[in-house]
């Protein structure tokens, strides 16, 4: 039996983000979906998760819940089997970037948590086809069932969250950094350089996908996936 697989949804994102990949992988390995929407910083997050997560486990994470994923792997290493990066970030903001934010805030606390939403997550974002718009109406589902609260703290700790590039390599398990090639939010050159960083990473890059392609061309995703989960637990050079 390999480690339990733990996947962190994206922002304002629960279990439906990674459903194809649920149904799948669910008939031969133990997969859970841990939220992440607990906690006033990435910190918080990571340390609340690492409460309730199993000894050891296989981590993968999509866009914040990539970001959530760097910081488990920072503060405990060993019980991190193996990590995927997906369509995630692991610089920090900037002073002025970070400034950004501020809008969706203020509409989401002002009871436009819809429009926030349009405004974050941009149909520009994911790779143009006749699902795109059913899959951001999914993301917006999810968003209305988190609620405005989250939302807003969850921006907040993207904001003051810090660089994790010493992390990456520090990384000794095995690694996949995962993109849509059409990720409009999160493009491909910053997936080459998170690989490059990590000592026994695989880049997998997904065609007619953007920032979701655990949705917009799960069979891909999947497959990637379990060749992840098949590599061998001890790297050598």
């Amino acid at each position: 039996m390999t480690d339990p697989l733990v996947f962190l949804p994206g922002m304002m994102c629960d279990a439906r983000l990674f459903a194809p990949q649920l149904a799948d992988l669910s008939r031969d390995h133990a997969v859970t979906v841990a939220p992440i929407t607990q906690g006033e910083t990435i910190e918080d997050i990571a340390t609340g998760l690492l409460e309730v997560l199993p000894q050891k486990f296989a981590l993968a994470g999509l866009s914040m819940g990539g970001i959530v994923a760097m910081e488990i792997l920072r503060r405990a290493p060993d019980r991190v089997a193996r990590l995927a990066l997906m369509d995630t970030n692991a610089l920090a903001e900037t002073p002025q970037s970070a400034t950004m934010y501020e809008p969706f805030i203020s509409k989401a606390r002002s009871g436009q948590l819809d429009e926030a939403m349009r405004d974050f997550m941009k149909p520009e974002f994911l790779a143009p086809g006749p699902g795109r718009m059913a899959i951001l109406n999914t993301v917006f589902d999810m968003a209305r069932d988190i609620g405005a609260d989250v939302f807003v703290r969850q921006v907040r700790a993207l904001q003051r969250r810090q660089d994790q590039q010493p992390t990456l390599r520090k990384c000794k398990c095995p690694a996949l950094v995962l993109c849509g090639e059409e990720d409009g939010l999160t493009p491909v050159k910053r997936h080459r350089f998170m690989a490059d960083l990590i000592p026994y990473a695989e880049l997998e890059i997904i065609p007619g996908a953007g920032h979701l392609p655990v949705l917009e061309q799960p069979g891909a995703v999947t497959a990637a996936l379990r060749r992840w989960m098949a590599r061998p637990a001890v790297q050598r050079a």
